[in-house]
This record gives structure tokens, sequence and C-alpha cells, in this order.
């Protein structure tokens, strides 16, 4: 009878604890938690407003007529815009997204947007996961974005192989935001594990700029790639995908 009367007692203990640690995280500490990182250069967060404005432009359904454009523009010479693959384009297997030649930063940019309320096949590629459940080099990854990079990856492979080798001195920037992050982050992986599929380009011409980054590796994986992806977060903006 004691061990009984004792429940109740213990899950009000833990949802104080869990209402504490949110607490901490959403309203009182989570602005703190870069206070010791080191300061970015201009020259490391020099692309991030720019990808920002090239992930917003993937809402559009026309670039040479926007609707949404921020102030200054998406800054995109539509002439250069490589594709653009919309929800019927990619059958819900991934969100959309563009490919763009930026030949003003010498970079072949593929830009993804983020989660759509509304679409029931981001939330599928979202709880497409369990912990443990997909290995990769060593680590895990979240399975639904990395069969969402897989597909994008195998639909835009021969282009962007073909891109890579006609530019040989341009950087290649896999860029997305909230859920699109995720599968950035996944196709940047992919690409640096099995860099064969582009012509066998070099891991220093890789980058991927996550913007408010959904959770998608382990943090082994996460310090082994740092050197290719970039989390850009303001405060506690991670889209919790675990």
């Amino acid at each position: 009878m004691s061990i009984i009367c004792g429940v109740p007692l213990l899950e009000c203990v833990y949802c104080l604890a869990c209402a504490r640690w949110a607490w901490k995280r959403c309203l009182h500490t989570a602005g703190h938690d870069s206070e010791t990182w080191g300061l970015a250069t201009a020259e490391e967060f020099e692309p991030v407003p720019r990808l920002c404005r090239y992930i917003l432009a993937v809402y559009e359904e026309d670039l040479r007529h926007p609707l949404f454009e921020p102030p200054g523009g998406y800054e995109i010479n539509p002439d250069w815009l490589i594709l653009r693959k919309t929800y019927e384009n990619t059958q819900g297997r991934a969100p959309p997204y563009i490919l763009y030649l930026d030949h003003d930063h010498a970079d072949i940019v593929l830009a993804i947007r983020g989660l759509n309320l509304a679409k029931e096949s981001d939330y599928q590629v979202l709880l497409d996961n369990k912990l443990g459940k997909k290995k990769f080099d060593g680590g895990y990854v979240h399975n639904g974005l990395l069969k969402a990079a897989g597909w994008v990856l195998e639909a835009e492979c021969d282009i962007l192989k073909e891109l890579v080798e006609k530019h040989p001195n341009y950087t290649l920037t896999f860029a997305g935001h909230s859920l699109g992050s995720g599968v950035a982050a996944m196709l940047a992986l992919v690409v640096v594990r099995h860099h064969d599929k582009l012509g066998n380009i070099d891991r220093r011409r890789i980058r991927c700029y996550a913007i408010a980054p959904a959770r998608c590796m382990s943090l082994n994986l996460a310090v082994r790639y740092a050197d290719v992806i970039n989390s850009v977060v303001l405060q506690a903006s991670c889209f919790f995908s675990f």
C-alpha cells in the first residue's frame, strides 16, 4: 500500500522537474547558453543572411514576380536558378527546394524550405524515427530526414555532379530551415561520406548551413562534421525532432 501511495508523489516530482527544465530552457537561462562561446568572424557569418534569403525564396512560385519579398529582395538572379521543386515534384518525400548557381559568390546552393504545418507529408518525414533506429558512420541519424536527403540526392545527383565539375572553384552549399535544415545536414553527411557520387568532390568545398536546426544526429557525428555543418541558433530556436 505504501508503494502505491508513493506513485502519485513521484509523478508530481517528475512533473515539477520537467516544468522547471522547460522554464529554464524557454524563458530563463536559454539566452545565456552562448555566453562562453567564441565569436564568429565576419567572414564566417557573411553567408548566413544571404542563405536565409535563398531559403525564403523557396516559398515563392515565381521569383520574377515575387509575392513575399523581404526588404532588399531575395538577392537572386532568376536567370541563375537551375531548378525549383515543389511538393508535387517531390511527392511528399522531401520538402520543396531550389538549386541556385550563385556566380556572385562562386557557390552552388541547394536551399530547402522549413516545415509546412499544413502538409501531412512533412510530419511523416519528421515522425519516421526513433532513438537508435538508423546508424550512420559510427553514429546515429534521424531516419526520416536521411531518407528525404537520399531522395533529393538521387533526384539531383546528375545535375549536381555536372555543376561541381563544370565549376571546380565553386563551393557546394546545402542550406535549410527547420525541417529543411535536417535534410540539408543529412545531405552534407551523405555527400562527404560518398563524395564519389559528385565526382570525388573535395570535402573542403562542401558546406551546410542549418538555420534553427533539427536535432538529427548524435553528438559524435556533429563533432566529426563540424567543419562542414554550421548550425545557426537564436537562443533556443532549435527544432526538436526527437
